[in-house]
């Protein structure tokens, strides 16, 4: 055996392996941008449900508290000691039925948490990226002709196959579906 006929076995094992695993497609897909948008999006969402959950732990849930007091607790001292007092936390809150904890204090906790990041989530992400959306929607060239694809009621090309939204099929053409695009 050769030192070239097994370099050309172990580089042609390589180019078949490489074929076969299709290692070009998936490094295609992980560039892609939504797949990255993606990662960026759960890594930022994650950061800032840690930044809410703090924001109702160390500030509201003591305003709370203070709104419907607090429950101290004390221990009785040996003499000649003094008492040892410790005011629990809204969130520790509780009660309890049949040794089964419901800490309901907590609960609420969790609930105000949901509530400001779906109102944080709605008012900077979606409400933004919804009017920056609108703003750089392509238009349609004045005089263009278009249908509505039947199946999502988007308008497409009149000579489209495809639904560029959809990816539905699209029946053959009709002059009754032709719409012309104005300018507003």
């Amino acid at each position: 055996m050769s030192d070239e006929g097994a370099s050309e076995r172990i580089e042609h094992f390589f180019r078949r392996s490489r074929d076969t695993l299709r290692i070009s497609g998936f490094r295609k897909f992980i560039l892609r941008g939504n797949v990255i948008d993606l990662a960026t999006g759960v890594v930022i969402g994650a950061a800032f449900t840690a930044v809410i959950n703090a924001l109702v732990r160390d500030f509201l849930t003591p305003i709370i508290g203070i709104a419907v007091g607090g429950h101290t607790t004390c221990t009785e001292p040996v003499p000649p000691a003094t008492p040892v007092c410790t005011t629990e936390s809204f969130a520790d809150r509780k009660f309890t039925v049949n040794g089964s904890i419901f800490q309901w204090g907590d609960f609420v906790n969790n609930v105000l948490s949901l509530i400001l990041i779906g109102l944080a989530l709605y008012y900077f992400v979606v409400l933004p990226v919804n009017s920056l959306m609108e703003r750089f929607k392509p238009e349609t060239e004045p005089g263009k002709r278009t249908k509505v694809c039947p199946e999502c009621k988007s308008s497409i090309p009149y000579d489209a196959t495809r639904c560029a939204f959809c990816t539905v099929e699209q029946p053959p053409f009709d002059e009754s579906q032709l719409t012309t695009a104005t300018t507003t």
